[in-house]
């Protein structure tokens, strides 16, 4: 596969039956406690993997710390949260690189397998299909309320838990019930990665805002304006490409594009196969199990928000 439908993954045929998907992913902290921001990292690169409906194999971790931290605990709390979640997913880390970086920055690099004629592609969405999310979003708002010491407790702790909760039973979900398309959830916003997969299935989409699946206390910090610089970014970069109603605020249409870190699924599938899918969700136990809206005939990659 190449990268002209911007997949989640990339992938590499060993034979008619087996093929590797690879995917790496790293960024800076965005929570306070190092444990947690290395359980996140992680189930953030593991995120790629499963969004292709493929299985994690093993796992390198890629570091960046401070020479002169070193020694205080820092670090091996952020390797440990990684290690965690890894083996959660029954994955090994096999090794890693590091560097000495004046700003902490942890991932990993991620392979995994599947079967060619499982692969689950972002590209191959039809008109019809209903669109299911399976994480509320609002990471990016708290987060950033977070720096500035703005966000309530609760709300930090809803974001870190479903930063935390691997996509491995939406995964599994999607593949026992038969999907037409999906993608996860992150740094370009519910729309954005909306509009690849739209674009890239020749399908025009629509999305109901209401339904939208929001985290604890994002509405009200969005209200106050605690965004990201890579939402605003989102929200410009869909230009035309989005039709928003009139009535809709703005801090509304932001939380929409807001960059997520760790976010879930974004699945398209047949309207006759939802309930089968939204019952397996709910016993996997995702965090969220929301449909949200459908794809239909017209121009590749529009959204329609109502």
């Amino acid at each position: 596969m190449d990268a002209s439908t911007s997949d989640d993954a990339a992938v590499y045929r060993l034979s008619a039956e087996r093929a590797l998907v690879a995917t790496v992913d790293f960024f800076t902290p965005i929570v306070d406690d190092a444990y947690d921001f290395g359980r996140i990292a992680a189930a953030n690169a593991l995120s790629d993997v499963y969004a292709m409906g493929a299985r994690p194999l093993f796992a390198l971790n890629l570091v960046g710390f401070p020479r002169d931290w070193l020694g205080e605990g820092v670090l091996e709390e952020i390797v440990r949260g990684g290690g965690e979640m890894a083996r959660l997913a029954g994955v090994a880390v096999i090794g890693g690189h590091s560097l000495d970086d004046h700003e902490p920055k942890f991932g990993m690099c991620v392979i995994g397998e599947v079967a060619p004629d499982r692969i689950v592609r972002n590209s191959t969405a039809r008109a019809g299909d209903r669109l299911v999310l399976t994480k509320p979003i609002g990471t990016g708002v708290i987060s950033t309320a977070l720096k500035q010491e703005a966000a309530a407790p609760s709300a930090v702790d809803a974001a870190v838990a479903s930063m935390t909760t691997l996509n491995r039973g939406a995964a599994e979900a999607m593949l026992a019930v038969g999907v037409s398309a999906a993608t996860d959830v992150t740094g370009f916003g519910l729309l954005g990665h909306l509009h690849e997969l739209a674009r890239a299935s020749r399908v025009a989409a629509r999305v109901y805002a209401r339904d939208v699946p929001l985290l604890p206390g994002a509405r009200e910090l969005a209200a106050r304006g605690f965004f990201p610089g890579g939402t605003r970014r989102n929200y410009d970069d869909l230009g035309d490409a989005a039709r928003w109603p009139d009535a809709l605020a703005e801090p509304d249409r932001l939380l929409l594009c807001d960059a997520q870190t760790s976010g879930g699924l974004l699945i398209a599938l047949p309207a006759e196969r939802v309930d089968a899918l939204v019952e397996r969700l709910r016993s996997a136990g995702t965090p969220a199990v929301a449909v949200i809206g459908e794809l239909f005939d017209g121009p590749a990659g529009e959204i329609v928000v109502a």
